[in-house]
């Protein structure tokens, strides 16, 4: 089934940003806060989010301020505590010796010219790990640098070991933080308020992104359309279209999410953005022609005007290279460290019922060349012949076939599936080229039959042991959803986006969700 342009992008997509040159705003009425509004916006140091009582600002809430300092805070703790540790090991503390002090000085100006604690990217998933590591690479190289301009030529310990000893330890504590902050927002605390304006049907979609995500940070409490009354799943409508910006600084809203409609021109939006200045909101437009973003969506300037560039989606290249190498080598890792638990696996699914330990499937992998998907067996040997009498019962998306309570599993095979050990040989496919261990879910032959052009480009690359499908609800996504999720691994692939998916995929396997 093919998947409709959507004009609002999909969940963690990032959108164009337009900078207002936020400075504090001048007094407004806050006596009450706007409509769905709480007052939860101040951040308490011991927990690291909002206590409840205070008031909504029109600049930066106080729970942000305090989870910025937060991070700060936390960030040069533990890099003085890595490198002090590291000198005690490395130097013994030499009083003459400024390796320790030069990495450290190294440290401090790498992550703020790098934007690292910058607070668009705080709480921002890829995009703030992906400035915190650039910040640790910039340190590296000036600690190196400084070694050759000042003849500390014993660098090679700070640059290769205790640089990364930091990251190790920072990557773990940001996570930690953003742990914090997403759980508070799941209670309803710690969000940024914000005012969407556009078509009636786009705004509801986002306003349910939002809640269902409540993660990235965002409460809809007002909207603004071209009929200007009304409400939209539950928000008030509190104006037109063209009442925007006067409604956006009377209410404090932090962040201004344009969607599609037709009274969007780019006069319009050049006159809101100029509206907006001298305000803390931060303006969003959403892309109203294709759901694209990652690193293929840019936003450049050519002959005066304002153009987003979107780059072909890339097949081939050094880092498709890299990819390539990594799920090769990473997957014979896991077998090496895996092989006892699959030992243990293949006993246990042989004794079940003395039947074979391996199911082999036909699927169809990239440019639609079938091979054979191997994992362990799950179900009793005869389980084809018996679908044809479970048929009613099918629960599964699409032309899927699947039952929350399928009698065909056996209880080793319920297990395995539950933490979705059963899809471990999949490594083998992993390592012979045939798979890798991030991409589209590998389709049945079947499936492929009824594509329509835009989901055969899930074929453009290798199916995947693990991918956006995986973190995103498994079993329980509907089959557009599914569709849509593949294709936009397809469209947005990058290396970062492959190591916050296999993380994720942890997560969901220890927790089970979507798996039957």
């Amino acid at each position: 089934m093919e998947e409709p342009v959507r004009p609002w992008p999909a969940d963690g997509m990032a959108l164009p940003r337009v900078d207002l040159r936020a400075v504090p705003a001048p007094p407004v009425d806050v006596a009450a806060p706007p409509p769905g509004r709480a007052a939860d916006d101040r951040l308490d140091p011991a927990t690291v989010c909002p206590a409840e009582g205070d008031p909504p600002k029109t600049h930066a809430a106080e729970w942000e301020k305090r989870y910025r300092r937060t991070v700060i805070a936390s960030d040069l703790v533990a890099a003085c505590v890595v490198i002090a540790i590291s000198a005690f090991i490395i130097d013994r503390v030499a009083p003459h010796d400024m390796h320790a002090f030069g990495t450290a000085f190294a440290i401090l100006c790498a992550l703020p010219v790098s934007r690292a604690w910058s607070a668009r990217v705080l709480g921002e998933g890829p995009e703030e790990y992906r400035t915190l590591g650039r910040a640790l690479i910039t340190a590296a190289v000036l600690v190196a640098f400084g070694g050759l301009l000042f003849g500390a030529l014993e660098v090679q310990p700070w640059v290769f070991f205790v640089v990364p000893a930091v990251a190790l330890v920072l990557f773990p504590q940001r996570y930690v933080l953003r742990q914090i902050l997403h759980r508070r927002r799941r209670r309803g605390l710690c969000l940024l308020p914000v005012m969407a304006a556009g078509d009636a049907e786009t705004v509801a979609d986002l306003i349910r992104r939002t809640r269902t995500e409540a993660h990235v940070g965002w409460r809809v409490e007002a909207v603004c359309t071209s009929t200007g009354h009304g409400e939209i799943e539950g928000v008030p409508v509190v104006g037109r279209l063209e009442e925007l910006s006067r409604h956006v600084r009377r209410g404090g809203y932090r962040v201004v999410a344009i969607t599609a409609d037709q009274y969007w021109n780019p006069e319009r939006l050049q006159r809101l953005a100029w509206d907006l200045e001298g305000t803390s909101s931060e303006m969003v437009v959403a892309p109203m022609l294709m759901e694209v973003a990652g690193p293929r969506l840019n936003v450049s300037g050519v002959l005066g005007m304002p153009l987003l560039r979107v780059t072909a989606p890339a097949f081939t290249g050094g880092r498709r290279f890299v990819k390539e190498v990594v799920d090769r080598c990473g997957a014979a890792l896991l077998l090496a460290l895996f092989s006892p638990l699959l030992l243990a696996i293949a006993v246990a699914v042989k004794a079940g019922d003395r039947g074979p330990v391996i199911y082999r499937q036909r699927r169809i992998g990239k440019d639609g060349e079938a091979f054979t998907m191997l994992k362990f067996r799950t179900m009793v040997v005869n389980a084809h012949l018996i679908r044809h009498d479970l048929e009613t019962a099918n629960e599964g998306a699409g032309p899927l076939f699947k039952m929350k309570k399928d009698p065909r599993v056996t209880k080793v095979g319920g297990l395995l599936r539950r933490y979705s050990l059963d899809e471990l040989p999949q490594l083998f496919n992993v390592v012979a080229g045939r798979m890798s261990l991030v991409g589209p879910r590998p389709p049945l032959p079947e499936e492929t039959a009824t594509y329509a052009p835009a989901a055969r480009r899930r074929l453009l690359v290798k199916p995947g042991l693990t991918g956006l499908w995986q973190v995103s609800g498994r079993s329980d996504l509907s089959w557009d959803e599914s569709i849509r999720l593949d294709l936009r691994y397809v469209e947005d692939w990058s290396l970062a986006l492959d190591l916050v998916i296999l993380w994720k995929t942890f997560r969901a396997v220890l927790a089970g969700q979507g798996a039957y």
